[in-house]
């Protein structure tokens, strides 16, 4: 499996540390977006695992046309370059159009492409060609396999990194289920593989205008992924969820993540640690 450089100090793959995107689904004001950073930046580092920060300067997938998106790209990264600058840490966010890309590679170190977009071949071309490492959500709708064309697209754009998130799949109406053989299969495409533990338990447009979510289901989710083998995990954290102003139902608090990673870290290391290496 190819290892993946996200910073000269940080690594992905391959058995590596823990590879931790986390952070409020929106970026809000200064402040509030600081401190969430801050509480973050404290539970990973408590568990000795590598943060990359994630918000997102606009959500253009949002349920209804009421619902909250974002400050925008030019606000959005000015609060997330001042919170990389502050706290040292790299970054992550979505894009959603091909010139978003550029703008936003100036600022963070991982670009997202969101599950709804996984297949958009400009949008992947665009955000390869800025020599940022490419985060790719597997769409509800793909087979892992599928993912191939998508790694492909990525590799013939000239990607300097892919990363590969699972976040469930489409169940029927309204519901998303995890189907475990995914990572493995994910594994296989030779990239780094991250486990979305907080969008696998959303419930698509659950609550009319929104979109709902199982949060309790999260810890039980991230402790089976940690089990079959993943390279990182994704968790969005507020630090009032039931208040946030997007996806709140299915986000953690701070001290809730703080329990997930020493649980997943736990079991990540038993895991390593019975590995028979190939060539034993």
């Amino acid at each position: 499996m190819s290892v993946v450089q996200i910073t000269p100090a940080l690594t992905v793959g391959n058995g590596n540390r823990l590879l931790v995107m986390a952070g409020p689904c929106l970026v809000e004001d200064d402040e509030c977006t600081l401190r969430i950073a801050k509480a973050v930046k404290s539970a990973c580092d408590a568990h000795d695992v590598d943060l990359v920060f994630k918000a997102s300067f606009d959500k253009a997938n949002r349920s209804s046309a009421l619902s909250e998106r974002g400050p925008g790209l030019d606000r959005g990264l000015a609060i997330l370059a001042r919170i990389k600058r502050e706290l040292a840490v790299p970054l992550v966010t979505d894009i959603h159009e091909s010139w978003q890309a550029a703008p936003a590679a100036e600022v963070v170190d991982v670009l997202q492409i969101p599950a709804f977009l996984s297949r958009q071949t400009d949008l992947l071309a665009a955000a390869a060609a800025t020599g940022r490492v490419v985060n790719v959500k597997k769409g509800q709708f793909l087979a892992p396999s599928a993912m191939v064309n998508v790694v492909d697209k990525l590799v013939r754009a000239g990607a300097s990194g892919i990363l590969l998130t699972e976040r469930g799949s489409s169940f029927g109406y309204g519901n998303l289920v995890v189907d475990f053989r995914a990572l493995p299969q994910l594994r296989a495409l030779g990239w780094p593989v991250i486990f979305d533990a907080t969008h696998s338990v959303q419930l698509p447009g659950g609550l009319g205008t929104s979109s709902g979510g199982e949060r309790e289901h999260v810890a039980p989710l991230a402790r089976a992924a940690a089990a079959v083998g993943v390279d990182g995990l994704f968790v969005e954290v507020h630090e009032d969820p039931d208040h946030a102003p997007s996806d709140g139902p299915n986000m953690l608090t701070p001290a809730q993540l703080d329990g997930v990673l020493r649980q997943v870290v736990a079991i990540r290391a038993t895991l390593l640690a019975t590995i028979v290496p190939p060539d034993a």
